[in-house]
This record gives structure tokens, C-alpha cells and sequence, in this order.
């Protein structure tokens, strides 16, 4: 019986090539850009902008250092938080 010819190895490839084709697309660039707007707001952050912690704290920034923010949430009441966790900044 004649055996039947071997498949070009490339042919195998592409299905699992076309998953990470599919992956690259749907979670890891969206979550780069997602990433890359994060990194810029937290760098425009001044003080007196509104903003909401990623625990759901509202606050407005009194001061700004290299890692770390002090929010005033109320009267007399002030933390100092890590500026990554910072959700976002709530617009005017």
C-alpha cells in the first residue's frame, strides 16, 4: 500500500499561529492601551482634581509626591494612598 504524504509541518502551525493572532488582538493590546491611558492620567494628576480610588474612595488631591497622593475625603480627614490606586479621575 502506498503511504500517504507526510503534511508540511507549517500547515499543522497554523491554527495554533491564528490563536495567538486572535489572543493578540482581543486581551493583550487592548490591555496595553488600557495600561498606556492609566499611566498618563496618573502622570497629569494636579492638585485639586477629583478623583476615585480603585476601592471606590472619593476624595480631592491636596498633595502629589513621587508615589503617593494625600486625598482630602472630608472635613479634617485626609490619607495619603499609593498614586497606582487611583481608578480614575472624575471629570467637571
Amino acid at each position: 500500500m502506498p503511504q500517504a504524504p507526510a503534511a508540511n509541518p507549517i500547515v499543522n502551525l497554523f491554527p495554533l499561529i491564528l490563536i495567538f493572532i486572535i489572543f493578540y488582538f482581543l486581551l493583550i493590546r487592548p490591555q496595553k492601551t488600557k495600561e498606556k491611558e492609566h499611566r498618563q492620567m496618573l502622570t497629569g494628576l494636579n492638585k485639586n482634581d477629583e478623583v476615585v480610588t480603585s476601592s471606590g474612595i472619593h476624595g480631592t488631591i491636596v498633595n502629589i509626591k513621587d508615589k503617593t497622593v494625600t486625598l482630602r475625603i472630608d472635613d479634617n480627614v485626609k490619607i495619603e494612598i499609593d498614586k497606582n490606586s487611583i481608578a480614575y479621575k472624575k471629570q467637571a
